[in-house]
């Protein structure tokens, strides 16, 4: 899938010209990389609408330049305070033939179905929601799938774990980056508890025989 953004070369420059830009409908931004740094305008319905779409974040997107079309990559972005808008985007431009550095999406599958929530009543943690990856503009996924079929309470999933595909490799942050947990399965902390106070609970017993009536008192005379 294509997706495909317009945008217009942006002549004025500054705080105050971006400021009447966002008043007009229209957010500042630029395109870096190899070649110049052009300062680009959008429409903002257009971005803001694709911004809500997972894809966008992590796939080759066409920019269209006044006609003129490159691959680029959504590189950052910045929102209003309190509003719904988007007040800047950057991109980067996509050299076909070098190694690019993204993060993508993880995709959680089968988490019904796995041992430690079916059979331990676990509940799954998401310790990581996307994974930083690199390869070539050619192999990069839409996202990743993370299978928890056989998840057993107490467990864990690994970046090591996972099936990257072909030409895509875990980017390397420190030594332990392979045995980073993704996603764990863990009895709810509630649950935890309850069984904690039934553990300590006193035992209660059978209520003990009534004591035997007083005999009754003598009559005097």
């Amino acid at each position: 899938m294509t997706i495909e953004i317009n945008a217009t070369n942006r002549k004025a420059q500054g705080t105050g010209a971006s400021r009447r830009l966002r008043h007009a409908g229209r957010v500042p931004g630029v395109v870096y990389g190899s070649g110049d740094v052009n300062m680009i305008e959008l429409d903002h319905n257009e971005i803001y609408h694709k911004l809500r779409a997972e894809a966008f974040h992590a796939s080759i997107l066409t920019l269209n330049m006044e006609g003129k079309k490159e691959s680029v990559l959504l590189r950052d972005f910045v929102m209003h305070p309190f509003r719904q808008q988007v007040q800047h985007i950057d991109f980067q431009r996509v050299d076909a033939k070098k190694m690019m550095h993204i993060k993508v999406p993880l995709h959680f599958l089968n988490a019904d179905i796995a041992p430690g929530v079916k059979e331990g009543g676990g509940k799954i943690s998401h310790v990581m929601t996307d994974l930083d990856i690199t390869c070539l503009p050619k192999d990069l996924p839409a996202f990743i799938e993370v299978d928890l079929a056989h998840l057993a309470l107490g467990h864990s999933i690994h970046v090591s774990d996972l099936k990257l595909p072909k030409g895509v490799a875990a980017a390397t942050h420190g030594t332990h980056t392979k045995e980073a947990v993704i996603a764990t399965v863990q009895v709810p902390r509630g649950a935890v508890e309850v069984d904690a106070a039934a553990a300590v609970a006193p035992v209660t017993t059978a209520a003990a025989p009534a004591a035997a009536a007083a005999p009754a008192a003598k009559k005097t005379k």
